[in-house]
């Protein structure tokens, strides 16, 4: 009887342990679940890029904010912001749709966002600089990316015969599929790089 009840303590001993580590298990759970649930914010805005067939085409898409903040301070060549569209049936939406656009972030990390058309942050974001988005011209062959380029961009010392290379040139809005308004024909976009 004196080993019965031996292994009945043993057993119990253990099942209060399975039962604790359940219950850190399902604490851990309910900690991840309420995570995921605010994991995600998001802002919406409008799908942009260039040109589908213009060989000098920026290579990503971006999201273009609603309220944009645009500029007229450039006379020179250009690059071209354009709205997106589905270009097929297949996605739910018949071909010509403009495309909107969101874009997410984790709320338990940090993150770094360059938002074209914009030349401050959105309440809870800190700036690290504002600027002029700039890409590679249209008619250029290769494809290249928007950037922002800082407000006061500086150059390098000896940096100033031209050998062209890698070129900047500031992106002007081409309204059609773009949304005009808020957005205006042949108006330069400001940018801004944003932390959180």
């Amino acid at each position: 009887m004196e080993d019965m009840v031996v292994k009945y303590t043993d057993l119990s001993v253990k099942y209060s342990d399975l039962f604790t580590k359940n219950n850190d298990q399902s604490a851990k759970y309910n900690d991840l679940s309420a995570k995921y649930n605010t994991l995600l914010t998001k802002t919406n805005g409008f799908a942009g890029g260039s040109w589908y067939d213009h060989t000098g085409a920026a290579a990503e898409f971006v999201c273009l904010p609603r309220d944009p903040d645009l500029t007229t301070k450039f006379t020179s060549g250009v690059a071209y912001m354009y709205g997106s569209e589905y270009n097929n049936n297949e996605f739910g939406h018949d071909a010509g749709n403009d495309l909107p656009c969101s874009v997410c972030r984790s709320t338990v990390e940090s993150s770094v966002l360059m938002i074209p058309g914009k030349s401050s942050c959105y309440d809870g974001w800190s700036m690290q600089y504002h600027g002029d988005l700039v890409a590679g011209s249209y008619y250029h062959k290769a494809a290249t990316q928007y950037i922002c380029l800082d407000e006061h961009p500086e150059s390098l010392v000896a940096g100033q015969d031209d050998h062209n290379g890698k070129l900047f040139y500031p992106v002007r809005t081409s309204c059609g599929s773009l949304a005009c308004p808020p957005y205006h024909n042949d108006r330069y976009l400001t940018c801004v790089v944003c932390t959180k």
